[in-house]
């Protein structure tokens, strides 16, 4: 005898796609869902996105990182109340430096500032792990249960478990959010893409240091057919992920429907 459960199969209904997305439908093969699909949020942190962290002290507006948070908060909070995995990034490095390589101690301190990785601001040393600026800001804070890669460089990928934790949930497509457009942001998706990994970059749930390098980051995902993943804006992805949830909601209604009809809630395996 086994006690048969309608919401042990709520998530297993046939995936969706965001059907506007540039330049296909995405994921090609309609499989998102949340057994297949997960929202990865890059480098939302103060180093990046409040006063007197490290992009401030790089010579650059805090503007066009921090315009993406109320559509980040908006699927953050979708993705979550319909069960998808949420994977947060963070870059950073050792206290004791040893991640860091000289060439890119050099180039952090090519600023008007002199200031670089290691050194200290305002929020801690710069792009430190366990220093203030390295947390990821209060607006958009991770739960206990979704999980944090801190990462030396830009990829997610690289030198991480963000793969293996994919790979563990099953994870095939991935809804790329965060900062910045052009150079954290694109090398997770082009290396997500070479790992097999379906990409979808949410335009406006993104942000760069400046507005032209995140144009041109948005437009060549899309070259030759979508060479490195499609594009798509926040209220699509909204939209798929709703229409998701509706059909998943009137399959579980069938189920538990053709459950009541029954004379018992058990069903006997033969």
């Amino acid at each position: 005898m086994s006690r048969y459960h309608p919401t042990m199969n709520m998530y297993r209904h046939r995936g969706e796609q965001v059907p506007t997305a540039t330049p296909y439908a995405w994921p090609h093969d309609a499989s998102m869902s949340p057994e297949t699909t997960a929202l990865i949020i890059i480098d939302m942190q103060n180093d990046f996105c409040s006063p007197n962290g490290y992009l401030s002290h790089q010579g650059y507006s805090l503007a066009p990182t921090r315009a993406p948070i109320p559509a980040i908060h908006t699927l953050l909070t979708l993705f979550r109340k319909h069960s998808f995995p949420v994977i947060f990034t963070r870059e950073g490095h050792r206290p004791d430096l040893s991640t860091l390589s000289s060439r890119e101690l050099h180039r952090s301190r090519n600023n008007p500032s002199g200031l670089g990785i290691g050194d200290q601001g305002p929020l801690g040393r710069l792009l430190i792990r366990g220093e203030p600026g390295h947390d990821i800001i209060p607006e958009l804070t991770p739960l206990p249960n979704e999980p944090v890669v801190d990462k030396p460089g830009r990829s997610a990928f690289a030198y991480t478990d963000f793969e293996l934790l994919l790979r563990v949930k099953g994870i095939k497509n991935l809804v790329i959010t965060g900062v910045t457009t052009d150079v954290c942001v694109s090398c997770t998706m082009r290396e997500g893409n070479d790992r097999g990994f379906d990409c979808l970059l949410v335009g406006d749930a993104c942000g760069a240091s400046l507005q032209r390098l995140h144009d041109a980051a948005v437009e060549m995902v899309g070259t030759e057919g979508g060479i490195f993943g499609a594009t798509a804006g926040v209220q699509e992805v909204v939209s798929a992920v709703e229409a998701w949830a509706a059909r998943s909601a009137r399959g579980l209604g069938k189920e538990e429907d053709g459950e009541s009809t029954g004379s018992s809630g058990d069903r006997s395996d033969e």
